[in-house]
């Protein structure tokens, strides 16, 4: 699939994996799948529990403007970070978030699933509730395959964590194969996106 430029916006808080999520999702979406990437990242002044986000902008050309413009998804495992980086979305945008986490979400576009207790519950690690919210994103994401977002996992996380992670992703992918994205509310309907 060409795609001109697709944005991603990943939140929650310092600790929690949001960093190395984007870049497995950038690795996955650059090394396995050829696109061009860019990958950036901020931290609060808190760093570990504080607010952080990473953006990563996906493209079939050069990235001339490397950080989000207009997002098409966005993650938010908390709420405070739900809150202070939850914008700037294109029309039909859609946001995920931590539902054990968050409960206040600006948009009906979104897909709300419990990443922390899944990771708690499926894979026996909360530390993974990222990796299982990973999961959920890249199989809502049109532009990546189950494929390479594994492969990308199975390069980058620790030696001696790679079963787990990969369990986590997976369940984060089943989580989200329940959510029917099509009864989603959309901005603009199919047929005006072919003439905007």
């Amino acid at each position: 699939m060409k795609v001109d430029r697709f944005e991603i916006r990943l939140s929650g808080s310092g600790g929690q994996g949001i960093i190395l999520a984007s870049i497995i999702l950038a690795e996955a979406a650059g090394i396995y799948e050829g696109y061009h990437v860019s990958q950036t990242q901020s931290y609060g002044p808190e760093a570990r529990g504080g607010k952080c986000k990473a953006e990563v902008v996906i493209s079939s050309r050069q990235i001339d403007y490397p950080k989000t413009v207009q997002l098409d998804m966005m993650l938010a495992m908390n709420q405070a970070s739900c809150d202070a980086y939850c914008f700037g979305f294109k029309p039909n945008g859609l946001l995920l978030v931590d539902s054990g986490l968050v409960e206040q979400v600006p948009t009906s576009r979104v897909v709300q699933l419990p990443f922390t207790q899944i990771a708690r519950d499926e894979v026996g690690k909360e530390l993974t509730a990222t990796i299982v919210a990973l999961g959920a994103l890249g199989y809502c994401c049109p532009i990546l395959s189950e494929e390479s977002l594994e492969a990308a996992l199975a390069a980058r996380v620790p030696k001696g964590t790679k079963q787990f992670n990969r369990k986590a992703l997976k369940a984060g992918i089943t989580a989200a194969k329940k959510y029917d994205l099509d009864s989603l509310p959309r901005s603009v309907i199919p047929e005006e996106e072919e003439e905007i």
